[in-house]
Formats: structure tokens, C-alpha cells, sequence
């Protein structure tokens, strides 16, 4: 039979977002992380570059701000920029902290970035900044800092952390006035068996929904979970059209989502064509370090010209040792491919590597469902605009986690339990013997967003993608009511969702602003908007 698990709070996911706010509740709450592999194995772990913090004398807050609101094309807000921006500092502290090894310069010069304020970090410059602000862990920051916040929760008994987890649904209790959030459904994918979980709070900290489209830097998990669940459970949802395709992915049949950090570029790394002609200059003034929207389109537009598979990214001219130490991750599995990037170009493509919309939050990380939050990529907090600046991501996950954290310290004491779910009922369904429809609903899926809804759009497109996938859709919630959960069915389910979420966001955008580029609408408008979407009271 059955039970109910009992947690003041439930933590939808394990990257820096989800993992930051377990640490700042684990001294005053009963906590638990889902995460659907094991704790490292998302999205943070695989960031290269690093974060962006306003930590040099030479920087400034407004610098930062300003620089992030030329990048989201006229759609960040601008009070959550400075929110989060002014908090930067902080965020670096604390995960210094915690024992993250930033990396520190070697030979400390004004042009490396080194200023007395900031202890000596080397600081790197990313595309669309107009400073050196990136401190960063070599090229593994996300390695770095998903390692040592895991190792920090070993520390704290009142944090369960349940591996192999795949949440389910959110439960709300409609009844109330307001309503209100009561658990949370979850698959154990080592038992096949749901779990009941009764919590005051729910943090959604899922990551995005890159896996949406068929090239894609993200890890597996990166299917669109906790959007799709809080659209269900009543949450509003913005800017979904907004998907970042990172310029430089690595093109090899044996790398599969390896990502060439933007840093590359802002060490000098320079853009080629296969016969080794440069090309950005042709784009924009900035070059290499133009927003990567305007990076994108260009690799794009060019391998469409010439037919080309993949361009070619060269850092060869720089010092073999500052390449090794500054770039050993990709050093290392580019030799391991057979190539050697002290003396060769790395063939890059773009690659779909970033949500920019999402749940609609306040700068408290709280949805319009009483006792959810949302942080971390899977939410829409206004900072990232139609194009989210590089190494603003992690920067995010920190500064709103702790937010979020401190709203409901402020409330868990005088929070009162709401009546716990009513356990999974599986009495109505079997088990299916026809699993290669997922798999085939999976791969169209996929194929049909990249084609039809990717880096340059139109109208006709989208509107062949819609037909598709309200079909696809049709068929995948028939065979969701008649079969046991999986995993994989989870995710198929949720990230057909969030297809039609991001078609309809982008047909009703009659414009070309930031990572929204079509075809029938080539300018943007005078006055930008949010694209907002409102679910239905209950959503399949």
C-alpha cells in the first residue's frame, strides 16, 4: 500500500537554482530534492563559461544593467535586471563560500581583468559585454559549482535528496478561495511506482526546454517538465518564443551537445568559413562578441549560403599554454576527437541551448499558485528580455533561489498544511506493449521544431508546426490516459506541451526582436511587449 511522504518543502530539480535553495532552508525546514538522475546531471553542470557579476573597480552596476538591456532587445525589465545585477556581488560571495574554486589570474594585469577589489579572480568577457565581469572555474564553472553544492548537502540531515525521481504533477487543491498547492505527484523510476508527496511548498527548479528541437546543447533531462506542470496546475507562462540557440556547438558525430563556451570568443577566438574567411565583421560591428541571437543568425544564414555542414571556430592563435589552461575541458575532448585546437579550427554549429520565457514569477520566485515557486530557468522573472545575455543564467539561479528562500522562511511558520493528495490511482490503466509510438512521437516532435519553429521562421512554418503538433499532442494524452507512467512518456507529455507553447507564443509575435526572427515580419515593432499566455482552468 501506498504512503504519503511529508516534506515542508519539495525541490523540483538539482542545479544551481534548486540546490542553492534547499542549502538556504536547510537550517529551518524539512526538504526534499527530486531530481530525475543523479543530483549532477543537470543543465548546470555542462555550463562552461561561467557567471556574471559586477566584481571589478573598473565595472559598475549600471554598466551590467545596461549591458543586459541592449542584449534582451527591448523586452528585459528593467527592475529585475537591476534586482538581480545588484545582488551579483553577493551571489559570488556566498558560493565562494561554499567552497567554489573560482579560477584566479596567474600573472595579474589591467588587461586580464585583475583589479585589487576582486581578490584576483580572473575575469573573462562574453559576447554583449561591455566588460571583463565573467568569473568562472576555467571552462567547467557549472562542474565546479553543481560538485561543491552537492557536497555542501551532505551536511544537513533535514535535506532528503531522492535520485532517479521523476516528478509527475503538481497538486492543487482547488477548492480554496485561492488555490493552493498540496504536493506533488513523482515517479520512482527504480520501483515504477508513483509516490505521494504532501508539502506546504513546491520549487519548480527544472531547468528549460531545449530538447524540444533536434540539436540541442542541453543534457536529456532538459524537456520542459516544469513548465508544462505549472501551466497544468494553473501558472501563467511568457515569452516562450524566445529560444537561444548557442552559435558554437561542437560538430562531430561522436560529441553529442558539446558546447564551445562563448569565452572562446572572448579570448579572441575568431569565426571562419571552410576556407578560412572570417565573417562576422559582415554582421555586426562588434564581431565575434556581438549577442548571441546576432551570432546565430549569422552562422546560420552562411551555412545556408554555401551549403556548409558547420563554420569553423579558431583559437589556434593564441599561446598553447593560455589555451590549456584556460580551456582544458575543451582541449582535452576535442584531442580526444582528433582534434588539436593549438593548431586547428573547431567545426561549431548552433544548437537550441536556452529558454528565455518561462513561469511567470515576481522577484520572489512565487507563480500565481499559492505556495509554488519557480526558479531557475524554468521561470520568467523579466530579466533576460527576448535574448538572455551569456553567463547571466547562473547569475539568476542564485540571486532568485535565495529569494525565494527568504519568502517562505518569512511564511512556513504560520503556513498551514493543506489536506495531503489523494494517492495515484492506477486501477484504470495497464501496461503498454507499444512503446515505440513514444519514441516515434518523440523523434517527429523534435524534427519538426527544428525545421519549422528554429533560428529563422515564418508564418507558414509555424503554422505547419501547430497542425503537427496539436495532432501529436491528441495522440500522446489518449495514450497517456490508458498506460502506466514511464519516464520517457513524462517527458514526451510535457515537452509536447511546451512545443505548443512556444508555436503559439510565436505565431502571435508579428515581429523580428531578439532570438525571434521571421521571415514575414523582418523589423521589430516600435513598442515592445510581453508575449503572455493565460492556461485554461485545467489543462491534459
Amino acid at each position: 500500500m501506498s504512503t504519503v511522504k511529508q516534506f515542508d518543502v519539495v525541490v523540483i530539480g538539482s542545479g544551481a537554482a534548486g540546490l542553492t535553495l534547499a542549502l538556504a532552508l536547510a537550517e529551518q525546514a524539512k526538504v526534499a530534492i527530486i531530481s530525475k538522475s543523479e543530483l549532477s546531471e543537470g543543465s548546470t553542470y555542462y555550463a562552461q563559461g561561467g557567471i556574471a557579476a559586477v566584481l571589478d573597480a573598473a565595472d559598475s552596476i549600471d554598466a551590467h544593467t545596461a549591458d543586459t538591456l541592449v542584449a534582451g532587445a527591448g523586452l528585459c525589465h528593467e527592475d529585475a535586471v537591476r534586482f538581480t545585477v545588484e545582488r551579483s556581488r553577493q551571489a559570488i560571495e556566498w558560493l565562494i563560500s561554499q567552497g567554489v574554486a573560482f579560477t584566479r589570474e596567474s600573472n595579474p594585469s589591467p588587461n586580464d581583468g585583475y583589479n585589487e577589489s576582486n581578490n584576483d579572480y580572473h575575469l573573462a568577457r562574453e559576447g554583449g559585454h561591455s566588460s571583463r565581469r565573467i568569473i568562472h572555474a576555467a571552462d567547467a564553472t557549472g562542474k565546479a559549482v553543481s560538485e561543491t553544492l552537492v557536497e555542501r548537502l551532505q551536511e544537513h540531515p533535514s535535506i532528503e535528496t531522492l535520485e532517479h525521481h521523476v516528478a509527475i504533477d503538481v497538486v492543487v487543491e482547488r477548492d480554496n478561495p485561492t488555490p493552493t498547492c498540496s504536493g506533488v505527484y513523482v515517479l520512482n523510476c527504480e520501483t515504477n511506482k508513483v509516490e505521494t508527496f504532501h508539502a506546504r511548498f513546491v520549487v519548480i527548479a527544472t531547468g528549460g526546454a531545449s530538447k524540444a528541437y533536434l540539436y540541442t546543447s542541453n543534457p536529456d533531462g532538459a524537456s520542459g517538465d516544469g513548465i508544462a506542470m505549472a501551466w497544468r496546475a494553473g501558472c501563467r507562462v511568457a515569452n516562450m518564443e524566445f529560444n537561444q540557440f548557442h552559435p558554437t556547438c561542437l560538430y562531430h558525430p561522436e560529441a553529442k551537445s558539446f558546447l564551445i563556451t562563448e569565452a572562446v570568443r572572448g579570448e579572441g577566438g575568431k569565426l571562419l568559413l571552410p576556407d578560412g574567411e572570417s565573417f562576422m565583421h559582415r554582421f555586426d560591428k562588434r564581431g565575434e562578441l556581438a549577442p548571441r541571437d546576432i551570432v546565430a543568425r549569422a552562422i546560420d544564414h552562411e551555412m545556408k549560403r554555401l551549403g556548409s555542414d558547420c563554420v569553423y571556430l579558431d583559437i589556434s592563435h593564441r599561446d598553447p599554454d593560455f589555451i590549456q589552461s584556460h580551456f582544458p575541458t575543451i582541449y582535452q575532448r576535442c584531442l580526444d576527437l582528433g582534434i588539436d585546437i593549438c593548431k586547428q579550427p573547431i567545426p561549431v554549429v548552433p544548437a537550441a541551448h536556452y529558454t528565455c520565457g518561462g513561469v511567470i514569477v515576481d522577484k520572489r520566485g512565487s507563480t500565481d499558485v499559492k505556495h509554488v515557486y519557480a526558479i531557475g530557468e524554468t521561470s520568467f522573472t523579466g530579466l533576460h528580455g527576448a535574448n538572455r545575455m551569456a553567463s547571466n543564467s547562473l547569475l539568476e539561479c542564485i540571486v532568485f533561489a535565495q529569494a525565494a528562500a527568504e519568502s517562505i522562511l518569512t511564511e512556513i511558520s504560520s503556513t498551514e498544511w493543506q489536506n495531503p493528495p489523494q494517492l495515484w490511482d492506477e486501477t484504470q490503466v495497464t501496461d503498454s506493449d507499444e512503446d515505440v509510438v513514444i519514441s516515434h512521437n518523440w523523434d517527429e516532435l523534435r524534427r519538426f521544431m527544428w525545421d519549422y519553429v528554429g533560428i529563422v521562421r515564418t508564418t507558414k512554418r509555424l503554422e505547419r508546426a501547430e497542425h503537427r503538433v496539436k495532432m501529436l499532442r491528441k495522440e500522446i494524452n489518449e495514450y497517456y490516459g490508458n498506460y502506466r507512467v514511464s519516464n520517457d512518456l513524462i517527458e514526451l507529455r510535457n515537452l509536447s506541451l511546451v512545443a505548443e507553447l512556444i508555436i503559439e507564443s510565436a505565431l502571435r509575435r508579428k515581429e523580428s526582436r531578439g532570438l525571434h526572427y521571421t521571415l514575414d515580419y523582418p523589423r521589430d515593432n516600435r513598442h515592445a511587449h510581453d508575449t503572455i499566455l493565460f492556461p485554461p482552468k485545467f489543462c491534459p
